[in-house]
């Protein structure tokens, strides 16, 4: 049985608390499940028509609205046609997570020192490991509210800070924006005050140190072959 977001929100808390303490693998997908509900609930609390599609909000919302057309696809739902939601999943948040950023920003420093072909590398398998995990919790929203709190805007770069409501907690759940050839990308996501992308750089880094690059490349390309993050 699929886990509602108030239950995953619960066990957020928990991750977060411990986050700076623990350096398990596992615990990364249950942080990528809250975004995946979080963007769905997103577009319940959003006044139509009170933002742009060209604002940072508007963004966000544009790729949420998208997103549910897919999951309330009652034809989709069909066992036989589960590749083909995912694929059209993968496709929408595809064009508004900017991997590419993302991934780089996950290995920080050793970045530059992997070389062209491996960056690209770790980018697929980076992009398929998130990929993995949002895909299994498509089915876990039961009903919770996110609230629209404000839009920070500097230069290139935005942040939009909304807050996923249920019976039991409030999770603030903001989103982190780059402004690349006239589009909006998100390349961050902080839940609760704690950054996503900052999370795997931790993690990562530990691997990184402890054994080698190509060992965290084999982990994800593992996770990869499986077809699952868990």
């Amino acid at each position: 049985m699929q886990k509602g977001l108030a239950q995953i929100l619960e066990t957020t808390m928990e991750i977060r608390s411990k986050a700076s303490q623990r350096s398990h693998f596992q615990i990364l997908p249950k942080y990528a499940a809250v975004i995946f509900l979080g963007w769905v609930a997103v577009s319940l609390t959003f006044l139509t028509g009170a933002w742009g599609g060209g604002t940072p909000t508007g963004a966000v919302k544009e790729t949420v609205d998208q997103v549910l057309v897919v999951l309330r696809d009652q034809a989709l739902k069909d066992p036989a046609r589960v590749n083909e939601r995912r694929a059209k999943l993968e496709k929408i948040i595809g064009q508004r997570f900017d991997y590419a950023e993302m991934a780089k920003r996950t290995l920080a420093s050793h970045w530059k020192g992997i070389g062209a072909e491996k960056q690209q590398e770790f980018v697929g398998l980076f992009q398929q490991f998130l990929a993995n995990s949002y895909s299994g919790n498509v089915d876990g929203y039961s009903g919770e509210q996110v609230e629209y709190l404000k839009e920070r805007e500097k230069g290139e770069f935005a942040e939009v800070q909304t807050k996923v409501v249920s019976a039991k907690v409030q999770i603030p759940l903001d989103y982190r924006l780059l402004r690349k050839d006239g589009e909006w990308r998100v390349y961050d996501v902080v839940i609760d005050g704690v950054s996503l992308m900052k999370n795997y750089r931790g993690q990562f880094s530990r691997i990184i140190d402890s054994s080698s690059f190509e060992a965290l490349l084999e982990k994800l390309r593992s996770k990869a072959d499986l077809g699952t993050s868990s």
